[in-house]
């Protein structure tokens, strides 16, 4: 996230009043800190039942302690004055594998042309390189030798690039008053989307081939099919797509998914920020309730394209945001495919699409939308994987049911059908169809009374077990009143629209956030009911507040942001606080990346990061000997100002050089490639 994006999502708030996690946290558990020990350990339906009989006994049969272990010994935090650079533990190895601005490969004149940082970005210069502020990502090995017939020596790396910031691609310190030019929007949009390149193993290193067939930029303007219950609605179609089924582009793409039938999964988060109008057009049509819902303002986040390129104007073009906030489904082995934005999936600021696949091969598809007081879904789809015909998978997130998540104080919870006709979703209540329950969905689940959570963001899903864990970022915004200008409808937004603080909710201000988790009843993804608890409260031991210590077993950490299992089942968190090692975070240091016992909450300190940057965005081989990380933001000050904070992966304006040769004069985020020593699975 960016200065140009409120890192803590502030734009919308939640009318609903629905019950809050923190809530049904504190009714649950009779006291803040129910899972210290081995109380943290809670047995689940799926391995053998769950009762609340067994959370006060301790016992614990869920997943299990991952193959293997984890066997390095952790590094310290990255605290003030802070390190430009990454650490890693003894016996590992972390370089750089590509930087914004590098070229991906792409077949032709410019498979090896590398921009120069010292000049602003163009839009040609990005379609042939890797895009900005890389997020989410994931690795497609080819076929080979290694286990299950894939290889561990060459594969498609898909990443996200989830925004810019309009300084750095300009190259320009007054980008707030410049005039905006439609070539400056461009190079913007084409900086934004994904990157698909392809990897191989040359003398013992991970590098990227170049050229490659498969490389490949998806960028804000490329083509996407809109497909599922909203295409052709009404409220996607505009003069440039009177049919309502073409999209230019995907943005924000911030978390990501993948699917087993070999497809990537792309996710559109903060798309408001890109819109806006101007004051006199917004004071003769306010917000209507569908656009103060999404966060929708007449500055938006500061990009300022609506100045120079009416697609992004919403008073001009008043549905083209509904045509963002979508899941993409992207196939990184044909480069001539056209990206499909699923809208069977929910529209909503999507942090992530985890597929989960059960022992029946039903398909469910796990997602948090990322704001304060916004919800958890799930998609299941109403047709199996077919896993003997990839082509039969291929429109599966088509057609389905969206669920929304309820927690309940006994640790159950249900998942309420966002289905048009039910559950009040009717034409009287403003859906008029399916296409309008997804488009509106937060109103949908609004309606519904799911239970607003402290911003759901990554969601990761065990490899053996199929608990789902669910990080919880942060929350600030917990009984507090919220502004008069926020109103919806004319009508200013009450202050049980937030969720209310009291004796039993003693995390008012969540500053550090949690991670959840729960396990379907049954196993069985397809299920309408589950049982959940709490894996880590997180925290600062040192904070002289004692609940906003956390109950962390191993090293503290504040705003869980990603999350993955690798195959062996140690889970790894990376963090995105906003500032590094000052204020709340002054003794936690720097964002980081972890890894966890699912069994013990053993949590141990893996990486940290470079200044100001986030850490987010992780995968690996098959084998689990090269992991993928990616850096994003180094040098961010959430006031434009970058290389006074940090010029790495370069050292700066008279430094290094770029792969082309070119002086640096930029921080850039990249992807780093991190190896054992010995050749072994990392975290071992």
């Amino acid at each position: 996230m960016s200065s140009m994006q409120h890192p803590d999502n502030d734009l919308t708030i939640n009318p609903s009043g629905n019950e809050s996690i923190r809530d049904v946290m504190d009714r649950f558990t009779g006291r803040r800190n129910f899972i210290k020990g081995s109380l943290a350990t809670a047995t689940f339906a799926s391995l053998g039942g769950f009762s609340l009989e067994s959370l006060a006994n301790g016992a614990y049969t869920g997943s299990p302690s991952p193959a293997g272990g984890i066997g390095f010994t952790g590094v310290p935090a990255n605290i003030a004055p802070m390190t430009d650079g990454i650490t890693v533990p003894s016996g590992y190895t972390a370089r750089v594998l590509i930087a914004w601005g590098d070229a991906i490969g792409k077949t032709g004149p410019d498979a090896n042309t590398h921009w120069n940082p010292a000049t602003a970005m163009t839009t040609a210069r990005q379609l042939t390189t890797w895009g900005a502020h890389n997020d989410g990502m994931h690795l497609f090995p080819f076929p080979g030798t290694g286990a299950a017939g894939i290889a561990n020596d060459r594969g498609l790396l898909v990443s996200n690039h989830e925004y810019v910031d309009p300084g750095l691609v300009a190259h320009t310190t007054t980008y707030g008053t410049d005039v905006i030019t439609k070539a400056m929007v461009n190079a913007q949009i084409a900086g934004h989307g994904v990157s698909v390149i392809e990897v191989r193993k040359v003398g013992g290193e991970m590098k990227v081939q170049r050229p490659s067939a498969f490389a490949r930029r998806i960028t804000g303007a490329t083509p996407c099919k809109v497909s599922g219950p909203a295409a052709g609605h009404a409220l996607l179609k505009t003069a440039a797509d009177p049919s309502g089924t073409t999209v230019l582009g995907t943005l924000n793409n911030c978390a990501n998914g993948y699917t087993p039938w070999g497809t990537y999964l792309t996710c559109e988060e903060n798309f408001n920020g890109y819109f806006g109008t101007t004051a006199a057009k917004l004071a003769a049509q306010p917000l209507t309730a569908l656009e103060n819902r999404y966060g929708m303002s007449a500055g938006g986040f500061g990009y300022r394209w609506h100045e120079a390129d009416p697609r992004f104007d919403f008073r001009d073009t008043p549905n083209e945001p509904n045509r963002f906030g979508w899941v993409v489904e992207i196939d990184p082995w044909n480069p001539n495919s056209v990206p499909v934005k699923r809208t069977a999936l929910g529209r909503f600021k999507h942090e992530g699409a985890w597929t989960s696949v059960g022992a029946d091969n039903k398909v469910a598809v796990y997602m948090g939308d990322d704001e304060r007081n916004d919800y958890m879904y799930k998609f299941v789809c109403a047709k199996k994987m077919d896993t003997k015909n990839r082509a039969a998978n291929r429109d599966l997130l088509d057609s389905g049911t969206l669920y929304v998540a309820r927690f309940n104080a006994d640790g159950s919870g249900q998942w309420l059908p966002l289905v048009w006709g039910q559950n009040g979703l009717t034409a009287e209540n403003g859906f008029a169809d399916q296409g309008e329950v997804v488009i509106k969905a937060r109103q949908a689940a609004d309606r519904l009374g799911a239970t607003m959570m402290d911003r759901p963001e990554w969601v990761a899903v065990h490899p053996v077990t199929r608990e789902v864990y669910l990080t919880l970022t942060n929350n600030n915004r917990r009984g507090t009143a919220p502004a008069s200008s926020n109103k919806i409808d004319g009508t200013t937004v009450a202050a049980s629209a937030r969720p209310p603080v009291d004796a039993t909710n003693p995390r008012r201000d969540n500053r550090y956030g949690h991670i959840l988790r729960w396990t379907e009843t049954g196993g069985d993804v397809a299920a309408t009911t589950f049982q959940w608890d709490i894996f880590v409260e997180c925290g600062d031991k040192l904070n002289a507040n004692a609940h906003l210590q956390g109950n962390i077993i191993g090293d503290d950490l504040g705003a869980p942001d990603g999350l993955w299992f690798d195959k062996d089942g140690r889970l790894w968190i990376q963090t995105d606080q906003v500032g590094n090692a000052t204020g709340d975070f002054v003794n936690i240091g720097g964002n980081a990346m972890f890894c966890a016992d699912p069994a013990t909450r053993q949590i141990t300190r893996f990486l940290t990061s470079p200044r100001n940057c986030e850490v987010t965005g992780v995968t690996s081989t098959p084998d689990g000997k090269v992991m993928f990380v990616n850096i994003q933001h180094p040098g961010e000050d959430w006031s434009g100002s970058f290389t006074s904070n940090s010029t790495w992966p370069d050292s700066g304006f008279n430094g290094p050089t770029t792969q082309s040769g070119n002086a640096v004069a930029k921080p850039r985020s990249a992807t780093v490639v991190i190896t054992k020593d010995d050749g072994g699975v990392i975290g071992t």
